[in-house]
């Protein structure tokens, strides 16, 4: 589950991770009364930066042309201009396709005097099998970027979990990022704070992007996380109901949170082939022999390996939902899920949403001559496929 930039910050300062003061707004009067409270408070300058689960926020365009999701400002005048352009409106970014994404909040903050930025970064290494806590002094860029480009200015620290990033690992990362003086134990610090972040709230990523070197009001040198972001594994969440308050449906597709309702992992891409399976891995490679015979999947779909009809059922009315779709690949291995309670699944499905885009059913697995026997004998028009490749190779003709 993602969560906002302004809840991440929430998170992290609970960890005691120095973040800039700031408050969440949802209209134009609640912006009028932060930013003026802000500036009679002493401060100089201020950052509004629009609230949605997606990152390039500040290359990103409006709808009404109004370019960039963040923005700095010195004046009242400004910062309501500003906000009236953002606030309710469609914000598009490399991240959220050419659709977008409403901006409904606000984050209004203050915009800190930066010296230095630098990437920051937890997450699970699947190849270890341990938490790392990657850095680099390039901050304010995609990471990928500098992972091709420059990787020696990346720094990585693996972790043991048994131990939690140590003090003395943390300290190292700092010296080895260029920090001197006292900034040394004040970069640790963080370091340590975000892999707190990341362990205790079960997350699966958390990233400050900048983290910065700034210039307090009184001339001195300090680190602030001015951006952030967190995900969090999904697993965890019955572990953490203040967090599951913190989950925002308007970011989420109306499909994956419907397909949740039924215990359906469901993903929306941009084909027009949608796919229901009964795995993960099997779910990948019927993506991607979809677009190996020239085809383009519109969905990851796993419905599991217990599935029953009500299940099939629900997924195929969140597949219909999905106007692109122009027909639908059925991959099942029988295992706990039984070809013949699948195929009559299938044909229910069938027949409550009346259904006219082509079908193609592949089964295998327990009782599958049972399940070809329910489907062939059902006077339905589903297409019969014997391998993978035959159900794809007829699925991508059908739609063409």
């Amino acid at each position: 589950m993602n969560i906002h930039e302004c809840q991440a910050k929430e998170l992290l300062a609970a960890q005691g991770v120095p973040v800039p003061t700031g408050n969440v707004c949802q209209s134009i009067k609640e912006v009028e009364q932060v930013v003026t409270g802000l500036f009679s408070s002493g401060v100089k300058k201020i950052v509004i930066k629009s609230q949605i689960h997606a990152g390039g926020r500040g290359k990103g365009t409006f709808k009404n042309d109004f370019q960039g999701g963040v923005k700095l400002t010195d004046n009242l005048e400004e910062a309501l201009d500003f906000s009236g352009k953002m606030l309710n409106e469609i914000l598009v970014t490399k991240q959220t396709g050419p659709e977008g994404r409403k901006v409904r909040k606000l984050l209004i903050s203050e915009a800190s005097e930066i010296e230095t930025e630098l990437y920051l970064a937890v997450l699970l290494d699947r190849e270890l099998s341990l938490p790392i806590v990657m850095a680099s002094t390039e901050g304010g860029v995609d990471i990928e970027e500098v992972a091709e480009q420059t990787p020696e200015k990346i720094v990585r620290q693996e972790v043991d979990p048994s131990t939690g990033l140590l003090p003395f690992q943390a300290r190292g990362m700092a010296i080895k990022l260029g920090f001197e003086g006292k900034l040394i134990n004040a970069a640790a610090g963080v370091f340590l704070g975000v892999y707190n972040t990341f362990w205790n709230y079960n997350a699966s990523m958390v990233e400050i992007n900048p983290l910065c070197i700034i210039r307090t009001p009184d001339g001195k040198q300090a680190i602030s996380a001015v951006d952030a972001k967190i995900s969090i594994d999904d697993n965890a969440l019955p572990r953490h109901p203040e967090i599951q308050k913190m989950r925002d449906l308007g970011e989420e597709e109306p499909q994956e949170t419907e397909a949740a309702k039924y215990d359906l992992s469901y993903i929306k891409l941009d084909g027009n082939i949608a796919c229901l399976v009964n795995g993960a891995g099997l779910a990948m490679a019927t993506m991607d022999i979809i677009k190996h015979y020239g085809g383009n999947p519109a969905n990851f779909l796993d419905v599991g390996g217990g599935a029953g009809k009500e299940q099939v059922a629900a997924a195929f009315r969140i597949i219909l939902e999905d106007e692109n779709v122009q027909g639908i690949l059925v991959n099942i291995f029988g295992g706990i899920m039984q070809c013949d309670i699948i195929a009559q699944g299938i044909l229910a499905a069938v027949e409550e949403s009346h259904l006219e885009l082509p079908l193609v059913v592949r089964l295998e697995g327990s009782n599958v001559a049972l399940g070809k026997k329910i489907i062939a004998d059902s006077g339905l028009a589903v297409i019969g496929a014997d391998s993978l490749a035959e159900a794809a190779q007829k699925v991508v003709k059908a739609v063409a």
